[in-house]
């Protein structure tokens, strides 16, 4: 081969490797870059992920191109953004750089996996991102507390607190409804305030008060307190616990409720009496005892009851015996049934009257002092 043919052999390569160096550089210098920092992000379902996208010109001039997504699943949300506008496509001139933000929400009725979708700028160049979520979806409600067993006597009112949670794809209205036994009052209040129903927002939660108030005299106990929150498509319920510890009342009096009487002194008389439980516990070992003036005396019968079960009442007889030498008027007997828990008592007023006998020797005095005056004035009065 001559030296001429040689040199263009080498000239040609030359050419061929500035020609190939100078159209990568102008390639390099119309390119379009996306980026963002997060290309991989893993998230439970129902879950909202903002994506910060850069759109990068590198090339000198001023570029205009459409900017879409795909491969994104149909049923997921998406919003892209720059400012407070929606976009679909956008002009960046050369060197320069435009941020857009990515919104998508993952429902909460998903599957378990990764999902791959694409962020484009034209046909020149491509962002693959991909979303990993953590769990099963679920299309449900949620309602729940951290305490769902309160204790307490038959006067309170039992305040539980609870979450409502939509873990649906839709904006839900609950109703709350109530199996409670009969008598009790149940008031649901959404937010503190009390209602019947809620709207919440999906994925949204609402906080809801439960005041429970248990009937009147109701017995020492375990009740359950079922409450639901639904709708015609979904709905949750919570099963609150209610410990009743009892009230412990006692009422002593008679079967009429008179509480006075009469005696003759030295004499007894015997009365019915009645304790009542009126509280919601039962009353073990009720003991009777009296306060009585001075030489009376008090027995009863019997001297102790049992039990009496919570509304119940049971019978007892006293008698009561006045001091012979009691004189006429009115005098006061207090009785007293009494537990460990609580005490009742019961105030007599008894009048004292004088007996037949000793009214009869009265008269018969009075009577013989009238007739010794009678004598006397008869043989002296004539001097």
């Amino acid at each position: 081969m001559s030296d001429s043919a040689k040199l263009r052999g080498i000239l040609f390569i030359l050419l061929t490797v500035i020609f190939a160096f100078d159209c990568n550089a102008a390639a390099t210098a119309d390119s379009v870059t996306l980026f963002t920092p997060y290309t991989r992000i893993t998230v439970p379902p129902g879950e909202s992920i903002n994506y910060s996208v850069d759109v990068i010109n590198n090339s000198k001039d001023l570029r205009n191109m459409e900017i879409t997504v795909s491969g994104i699943p149909r049923s997921w949300n998406y919003t892209l953004t720059s400012g407070s506008y929606k976009v679909g496509q956008i002009a960046i001139m050369g060197g320069q750089k435009q941020t857009l933000s990515l919104k998508v929400d993952v429902p909460l009725n998903v599957n378990k996996g990764s999902y791959r979708f694409t962020v484009s700028a034209g046909t020149e160049t491509s962002l693959p991102l991909v979303v990993v979520v953590s769990e099963q979806g679920t299309f449900e409600t949620e309602f729940t507390t951290k305490q769902s067993n309160m204790q307490g006597h038959s006067a309170s009112t039992f305040t539980f607190t609870a979450e409502l949670r939509n873990r649906t794809a839709e904006k839900q209205l609950y109703a709350f409804r109530t199996n409670a036994p009969r008598g009790w009052n149940v008031i649901f209040k959404p937010n503190y305030n009390q209602a019947t129903s809620v709207e919440i927002e999906p994925a949204g939660t609402v906080n809801v008060t439960i005041e429970i108030k248990p009937p009147v005299n109701i017995q020492a106990g375990t009740y359950q307190i079922p409450v639901v929150a639904g709708t015609n498509a979904t709905s949750a319920s919570l099963n609150l616990e209610v410990v009743i510890t009892g009230s412990f009342n006692m009422e002593l009096t008679t079967p009429t409720g008179l509480l006075s009487t009469d005696i003759t002194a030295g004499d007894e008389r015997r009365i019915e009496l009645m304790v009542r439980n009126t509280g919601s516990s039962g009353l073990s070992d009720v003991e009777l005892t009296y306060s009585a003036p001075v030489n009376w005396d008090v027995v009863f019968d019997p001297k102790k009851i049992d039990r009496i079960e919570a509304g119940n009442n049971a019978t007892v007889f006293a008698t009561i015996k006045a001091d012979r030498k009691a004189i006429a008027g009115d005098y006061v007997t207090n009785l007293e049934a009494k537990t460990p828990e609580v005490a009742a008592k019961a105030t007599f007023r008894i009048s004292v009257k004088t007996p037949m006998l000793l009214g009869w020797i009265g008269i018969f005095i009075i009577l013989a002092a009238l007739g010794s005056v009678y004598y006397l004035f008869r043989k002296y009065g004539r001097r």
